[in-house]
C-alpha cells in the first residue's frame, strides 16, 4: 500500500508538543544568548581575549541556542501546514507550499523579538504567508505577476469562496468589489491579466488522445480540396487558352495574373503589346465572349461570370 506523504509528514510534525507563551519566551531568550555567544566566538582573539573556560562556555551557549531554535521551529511546523492549506489549489503541490512556509517560519524565528510582547504564532504567520505568497508569484504561474497582485488574487479567491457559501451562488464582480471595497474594474483587470495560458498540446480528457491544438484550424495551411480545385482550374485554363490566338492568350494571362500572379491594368498590357488601351479592352471583351461559348466554357462554367 502506497504511503501518503502528506499524512506521513503530519504524523511526524505532530510528535512535537505545542508551546505555551512562557515556553516561547524562554526559547527565544536562549536563541538570543546563543547568537550572542556565536558572534563573540567569531571575533578575533585580540578583540576578545577570552580564557579557555570562557571559550568553552560560549560554545556551550551557542550550541544551546541552536537547540532552542530547532525546538521553536519544530513546535510550530503545524502552524505552517495550517497556513499552507489556505493556498492549496493555486498551482503548487501542498508539500511544496509547506516547504516554502517553513522557510518563512525559520526567518520568523531569527527575527522574533520577545521583548515586544507579541505572541510568536501571530508574528510567524505573517512571515509564513509572505514566503508562500512570493513563491506562488514566482514559480506557480507560467507568466509571473507582481507579488502584490498575487496577494490581491489570494484575497479575491478567499472572499469569492466565502461569498459563495453566504449567497449559495457565485458572487458577481460588483458584489466582490463592494465586499472588498475596491473598484469592479480593478477586479476585472487583475483577473484578466492573471489568466493562466492553456497548452495546445494538452489532452482534452484523461483517456482522450485529442489535444486542443488538433481542434484549431490553421488558416495559413492549404486545405486539400481547395488545392485540388486550384490545380483543376489551372489545367482547365491552360486547355482553354490553347484554343485562342497567341495575342488573345497573352492578354488574358496578363490581365488576370496567370503569368506572374499579379493582374495587370489595361495601360500596362497596352504598353507590352504596343497598342492603345482601348484596343486591349476590345480584344479582352471579344476573347471573354469566345470563352463563354459552350464549346470552350464547359470546364470553366463555375469560374466565369
Amino acid at each position: 500500500m502506497a504511503v501518503d506523504p502528506v499524512r506521513a509528514y503530519l504524523q511526524v510534525i505532530g510528535r512535537t508538543a505545542l508551546l505555551s507563551a512562557a515556553e516561547e519566551i524562554e526559547l527565544a531568550q536562549r536563541i538570543e544568548v546563543g547568537v550572542f555567544a556565536a558572534e563573540r566566538l567569531r571575533r578575533p582573539v585580540e578583540d576578545f581575549p577570552a580564557t579557555t573556560a570562557t571559550t568553552r562556555d560560549l560554545r556551550r551557549l551557542a550550541r544551546d541556542g541552536v537547540r532552542a531554535k530547532t525546538h521553536l521551529i519544530e513546535a510550530n511546523l503545524r502552524l505552517v501546514t495550517s497556513v499552507a492549506k489556505r493556498y492549496s489549489g493555486r498551482g503548487m503541490p501542498f508539500l511544496d507550499l509547506v516547504q516554502e512556509g517553513n522557510i518563512g517560519l525559520i526567518r520568523a524565528v531569527e527575527k522574533f523579538d520577545y521583548t515586544k510582547g507579541f505572541k510568536f504564532s501571530t508574528y510567524a504567520t505573517w512571515w509564513i504567508r509572505q514566503a508562500i505568497s512570493r513563491c506562488l508569484a514566482d514559480q506557480a504561474r507560467t507568466i509571473r505577476i507582481p507579488v502584490h497582485v498575487g496577494e490581491l488574487l489570494s484575497k479575491l479567491y478567499l472572499r469569492r469562496r466565502d461569498l459563495l457559501v453566504q449567497l449559495g451562488r457565485d458572487p458577481t464582480v460588483d458584489e466582490l468589489a463592494a465586499d472588498m471595497s475596491i473598484k469592479a474594474a480593478r477586479i476585472r483587470e487583475i483577473e484578466y491579466h492573471a489568466r493562466e495560458p492553456i497548452s495546445l498540446d494538452g489532452a482534452l480528457g484523461h483517456e482522450n488522445d485529442t489535444s486542443l491544438g488538433d481542434l484549431i484550424q490553421d488558416t495559413g495551411a492549404v486545405v486539400a480540396d481547395e488545392a485540388a480545385a486550384s490545380a483543376i482550374l489551372r489545367n482547365e485554363i491552360r486547355a482553354v487558352l490553347a484554343t485562342l490566338t497567341v495575342r488573345e492568350a497573352d492578354i488574358l494571362r496578363l490581365r488576370f495574373g496567370f503569368a506572374d500572379g499579379r493582374p495587370h491594368t489595361l495601360d500596362e498590357v497596352s504598353r507590352v503589346h504596343g497598342v492603345t488601351r482601348e484596343r486591349i479592352r476590345q480584344i479582352e471583351a471579344r476573347t471573354m465572349t469566345k470563352l463563354r461559348h459552350p464549346s470552350r466554357a464547359a470546364g470553366l462554367r463555375d469560374y466565369l461570370t
